[in-house]
Parts: C-alpha cells; sequence; structure tokens
C-alpha cells in the first residue's frame, strides 16, 4: 500500500517559484530531486512562504486541526449527517476518522517545509540574502516547526519527530513515536532557536507584516503558551509578560468583537494570525458556520448551552456577538464571516497572553498569596474589554475555575477549549468521558498501514 504520509512529505517542498499558487498546484512523486530548490534570496523567500501556506492549509489552521479543538469541546453541535465529524461530539473518535487524518498529513507536510529551509538556507551563497535575513528566515521555520510539534503533541501526545528534509518516500519509514516529553523538548528547542534568530518587531502598524510572520515577541507568546501545558507557571507568567507588557503593539481591544468584525485584521489584539486573499489563499471554515442563506452550509453550530452562556449579559457581555439567527431563526457562529473565504484564522491572540499570565500566578499562590490579587487583575482585564464586571472569584479554586469559563467563551471558536480541558485535568468531568485513552486522538488508520514501526496509542484498536 502507497505510504500517505511519507508519499506525501517526499514531495511536500518541491517549489515552483514563479507564484504562490503553482506551489500549492506541485502534484505528488515517488521520487524527487531536491537539489535546487532553495539556490538564492527569491527561492528562500519562496520557500519561507510554503511554510507559512503550509500552516494555513485546510488541513491544518484553515480548518481541520482547528475543529479537533473545538468540536470536542462542549460549544458546539454537528448539524450534517457525516458520522466522522459526530464522533469528536460524542468522544469516540476511531483511527479511521478523515478529519485527524488529514490534518496529521497537513502538519506533517508543514514540518517537511520547514526542514527544507532549516536545512538549505544557511548554504545559500547570495550577495542579496544578508545574515541578517537569512536569521529571520530561519527564525520563522523554527517558530513553525515549534509549533506544528506542539499541535501534535496535545493532540496525539508521543509522535515521530522528524526533522530532516524527506526526499524519497523511504526515508521516513521506521522512525517510531517519540515519547510526549521527547516531543515537548523538540517544541522547546525550536523555540529557544526561533527566540535567538527572530528580530523584535519594534512598532507593528495594525495589519502589519509581523502579525502576520512570526517575530521573537511571537516566539515568546508560543513560549507562554508552552509553559503553561508544561506547568512551569513562573516561566509562562513571565514570557505572558513580555507581550502584555508591550501596549504599543499588543493589546486589549473594545467591544470584543473589534478584532474580527467589519472585515477587521491585524489588528493589535493579534499576536498571530493568518492572512488569506480569499482567491488563491482560502479560509474554508465559512463554508461550515455559515447559513444557507448567507452562501454556508451550518453544519457546524454552538450549541443549546454555549448559547445560553454566550446570550447572558451577566456571563458574556459583548461576547454575545460571536452567534447571530438566521433567517430561520437558527443561531449561528460569526467568527467566520467574510463574502469571501479570506477570514484569519487567530493563532495566539493578546487576551490569551492576559488568561496564561492568570492562570499562571493563580497557580502560584500557595508560594506568593500575593499573586492571586495579580491574576484577578489580569481576568478581569478580560473581563472589562467583553463589557463584564469584574469577577466575583475570590479563592485560587474560584479564580481558576473563573479563567477556565473565561476561555471557554473567550475563545469558543478557536482550538483551546478541548486542549484546556484536557491539560487541567478536567476534560473527563466536564464532558462525561470515562477512558482515559479518549484524551488524545488515535493515530490515524492508514499511518499504521503504512508504516509497521508506527504504533497505535494504547486503548485504540
Amino acid at each position: 500500500m502507497t505510504n500517505p504520509i511519507k508519499y506525501i512529505l517526499a514531495i511536500a517542498f518541491v517549489i515552483s517559484f514563479s507564484s504562490c499558487e503553482k506551489f500549492l498546484e506541485v502534484e505528488p512523486r515517488a521520487s524527487v530531486s531536491d537539489e535546487v530548490t532553495i539556490y538564492d534570496k527569491g527561492s528562500a523567500e519562496s520557500a519561507l512562504h510554503g511554510v507559512y501556506n503550509g500552516l494555513a492549509d485546510a488541513g491544518y489552521y484553515g480548518m481541520s486541526f482547528q475543529s479537533i479543538g473545538y468540536l470536542n469541546g462542549d460549544n458546539i453541535q454537528w448539524t450534517g449527517s457525516q458520522s466522522q465529524i459526530q464522533e469528536f461530539i460524542n468522544h469516540k473518535v476511531n483511527p479511521e476518522n478523515a478529519t485527524i487524518s488529514t490534518a496529521w498529513v497537513a502538519i506533517y507536510r508543514t514540518i517537511n517545509r520547514a526542514n527544507n529551509v532549516i536545512a538549505k538556507v544557511p548554504e545559500v551563497v547570495d550577495p542579496l540574502l544578508t545574515e541578517t535575513a537569512k536569521k529571520q528566515i530561519l527564525g520563522e521555520a523554527y517558530f513553525v516547526r515549534a509549533l506544528a510539534y506542539f499541535d501534535l503533541a496535545r493532540t496525539w501526545g508521543g509522535v515521530p519527530i522528524v526533522t530532516k528534509p524527506t526526499k524519497t518516500p523511504a526515508d521516513n519509514i521506521g522512525i517510531t513515536r517519540s515519547t510526549i516529553e521527547q516531543v515537548y523538548n523538540q517544541v522547546l528547542a525550536d523555540l529557544d532557536q526561533a527566540e535567538t534568530l527572530l528580530p523584535l518587531p519594534g512598532n507593528i502598524a495594525v495589519g502589519g507584516s509581523d502579525r502576520y510572520r512570526a517575530n521573537r515577541k511571537t516566539a515568546f507568546a508560543l513560549k507562554a503558551r508552552y509553559y503553561l501545558y508544561r506547568n512551569d507557571w513562573t516561566k509562562a507568567e513571565e514570557y505572558a509578560d513580555k507581550i502584555v507588557a508591550d501596549n504599543g503593539n499588543y493589546r486589549l481591544l473594545k467591544p470584543f468583537n473589534s478584532f474580527f468584525a467589519n472585515d477587521a485584521r491585524g489588528t493589535q489584539e493579534s499576536v498571530f494570525e493568518l492572512f488569506y486573499n480569499g482567491t488563491t489563499e482560502q479560509n474554508t471554515h465559512k463554508n461550515q458556520w455559515l447559513p444557507q442563506n448567507l452562501g454556508g452550509t451550518r453544519q457546524w453550530a454552538p450549541n443549546n448551552a454555549f448559547v445560553a452562556l454566550v446570550t447572558d449579559p451577566v456571563t458574556s457581555g459583548g461576547r454575545s456577538t460571536l452567534v447571530a439567527k438566521d433567517n430561520q431563526n437558527r443561531w449561528y457562529g460569526t467568527l467566520y464571516y467574510r463574502p469571501t473565504p479570506s477570514d484569519p484564522s487567530y493563532i495566539i491572540r493578546t487576551a490569551e497572553l492576559y488568561l496564561i499570565r492568570a492562570e499562571a500566578k493563580a497557580q502560584q499562590f500557595d508560594a506568593n498569596p500575593a499573586k492571586l490579587a495579580e491574576a484577578i487583575a489580569d481576568l478581569n482585564a478580560v473581563r472589562d474589554r467583553a463589557g463584564l464586571a469584574p469577577t466575583s472569584a475570590v479563592t485560587k479554586e474560584q479564580v481558576l475555575s473563573a479563567i477556565e469559563n473565561e476561555r471557554r467563551l473567550e475563545f469558543a471558536y478557536e482550538p483551546h477549549r478541548w486542549f484546556d480541558l484536557v491539560r487541567t485535568g478536567r476534560a473527563k468531568q466536564v464532558l462525561n468521558i470515562t477512558e482515559d485513552f479518549r484524551l488524545v486522538m488515535p493515530i490515524p488508520a492508514e499511518q499504521l498501514l503504512a508504516d509497521r514501526a508506527l504504533e497505535q496509542t494504547l486503548g485504540y484498536k
């Protein structure tokens, strides 16, 4: 049987430099020479563009991966007929599920593109490609690879680690799953490299390119998230503070929907978002969210419990703009709405850094009780932006619960809720999951068939 992921990785970085569109149209081949793909300044920049295209692909942040993060949670209902989507809602995902297979392949394709940049750019000799430019290109590739392995780790646990470009379908056969600790170690190593190589952003204009491309502050932000997942509260606070303190570039916007409504993009709310032009680069989310009278299918919709929360002014405030009713009086989500598929994908927002810092400070209460008041202040900053009164939480447990609830509403249609519940050990209780192995996704069945060295997660068949 053809090896799907190795087959795709073997060609994932064959690049046509005439246009981004042609790059995306390259078809798989059994074996491809990769000797001249990156040879000068132009080809290095085009290769980096390909890395970002991989990140923005419909299988990754363009839809499939993101859907794993919110369909598995408790905000969304499935109104269609495809049983493989209902598997996420029911928390009974099977290895044959098409969405996890699509996401897996898209993430590893992105990794291979980053690997190619990391391997080839240092060898380029071109007077037009300065050392400063080289460092930035490499730093961005390291950042994207870090994000990709972070997403693999939080979704599947331990996965194969591949850090060299794939040239033939056989290159990666026999690479077994690393432990989740090893994968997270790879994430941190890549983020350390990115932090060293990337420049600070200076003053980023609204809509400036540094919101669509990684800079050193972007690496700081992902490190804050990384340390939150690793329960390193001191480091999570430290790195979140590097973003929150930069109020000139990153801040909470009022009203809540300022970062997405009225065709907004690249606002100060965004630390890192993906740009789509709606023609050659499309965000396919809107087709799933919008109702039929607005050109979508409304196959994903806010469920009754979430609608009750988000329309309650006491709990949600201005976040009620995340829902609206269609011409049949049915609720639908409004984050992805633009007539052409050009809605941004929001990967890291300023609000997340406030809530990371709040959670990290609250978790340090036992060692430093003064941290709790600081945590409440960060939580209240997010609540104030949403048009809510200060929290009534006063104990550590109450504050952590309030932060969890705030994150549920704040990032309702972004890939956080499922991962938040899993990382805090709350998923089984909140979502009524009875089997521990269901807290990670199964390795796609086709990958197991393609490479016998891969082993399925214990519990899945």
